[in-house]
């Protein structure tokens, strides 16, 4: 087995994307709820614009793609390591009785032709699913798969995850260890009933990966200061918790996990320089490397039902994130790599939210009306690879 090196450039940084893979059909979970052919592109068509200004629909360049063809696939591999980015961060599920939205990995980017191009690594999105595809304002969150899963669970999990991605040559790591993040360190320690025991199940991870050939593991924490999906809970202690579970560093997945909207279309720039301030907290907060987010935007209305009125009412009907242009985003960027570059090489690591979150309103794929233009701001700063 052959890890690859990390890719580190002297004086730069090196930059993943989230990816959320709800777009494409067939999926067994979502064929059974609602049809053999729906995707999260049914909300992204829905979608109308819900106040004046209001930035709907949004028309993806590409057509409404099949993410988990590998043809498909290619293109996306091929056009994010041209514009430099070094890893896609899959949002990947698996509950108690299975695995979700697994497909854009196992038969897009693994069947891509092209996937020595790009790392791909995973973030456990273990959060309870809601049925809110797209959701009716005030109708009750029915819970569909929950977030909490068994420790049985976690040991099949982990034996799923080392075997079949961490592995493979192209998989993403750091200081040569896969990287592998958790996004909800509430549900996590819950699956475990405390602390310790979930220490101890994280220990027994990282000593099956040393068995299974490999040099450790980088385990990563997702820390949020307020939350955004229904059943969410914000960690009381998230310092104390990330220093008594072992994690190896800490991020964030979008910027309004730190920042409140307090406007129907809140400015960038305001999101931009709150989140800054939350950057430097955490670098006091936390006693292991903290890799920062850049959001390309925020709007969540194409989940919500468009018959319904919009106001901010509880996700997803939210506030927003306005005057998010490329060229804005562009500055966010080169606001990030100048506060990295004080950093040692190994420690300057980006994710931006997101590749692909189109009915959250933060995607680095191009667009009708921005084209290539977020992508082209993420290469004019960091460069091609």
């Amino acid at each position: 087995m052959t890890v690859q090196a990390d890719n580190v450039k002297e004086h730069g940084c090196r930059v993943a994307a989230y990816y959320f893979g709800n777009y494409h059909p067939g999926d067994p979970r979502n064929a059974a709820l609602k049809g053999a052919e729906w995707s999260e592109w049914e909300l992204v068509k829905a979608a109308r614009p819900r106040f004046p200004g209001h930035r709907q629909p949004r028309v993806p360049l590409w057509g409404y793609e099949d993410e988990s063809d590998p043809a498909v696939m290619a293109r996306k591999i091929a056009a994010a390591a041209d514009h430099g980015i070094e890893a896609f961060i899959f949002d990947w599920y698996h509950y108690d009785d299975g695995p979700f939205l697994d497909r854009p990995i196992d038969r897009g980017f693994l069947r891509a032709p092209n996937n020595d191009r790009l790392r791909f690594a995973l973030m456990w999105a273990n959060h309870d699913w809601i049925d809110i595809h797209p959701y009716r304002l005030g109708a009750e969150h029915r819970l569909l798969y929950p977030g909490k899963i068994t420790p049985a669970t976690f040991s099949a999990v982990a034996e799923h995850v080392i075997r079949d991605y961490f592995i493979h040559p192209s998989y993403w790591t750091i200081g040569g260890r896969p990287y592998f993040s958790f996004y909800d360190l509430t549900k996590l320690i819950a699956s475990f009933d405390g602390v310790e025991a979930t220490r101890k199940a994280l220990d027994s991870f990282r000593a099956r990966a040393v068995a299974a050939g490999l040099p450790g593991l980088h385990l990563n924490a997702v820390v949020w200061g307020q939350t955004i999906l229904p059943g969410e809970t914000v960690p009381a202690d998230p310092a104390g918790i990330v220093e008594r579970l072992g994690f190896d560093s800490v991020t964030s997945y979008v910027w309004i996990h730190h920042v409140p909207l307090p406007d129907q279309v809140t400015d960038y720039n305001h999101v931009r320089d709150a989140y800054l301030s939350y950057w430097d907290e955490a670098e006091r907060m936390f006693g292991v490397p903290y890799y920062p987010n850049a959001s390309v935007g925020w709007d969540s209305s194409p989940r919500a039902h468009q018959d319904d009125p919009f106001g901010n009412f509880g996700y997803p009907f939210t506030n927003t994130i306005g005057g998010n242009t490329p060229e804005r985003f562009r500055e966010a960027l080169e606001i990030i790599r100048d506060r990295l570059a004080v950093r040692p090489p190994e420690d300057r690591i980006l994710n931006i939210n997101c590749w692909n979150e189109w009915t959250e309103g933060s995607c680095l794929e191009p667009d009708t009306e921005t084209g290539m233009g977020y992508l082209e701001a993420v290469r004019s700063v960091f460069g091609a690879r």
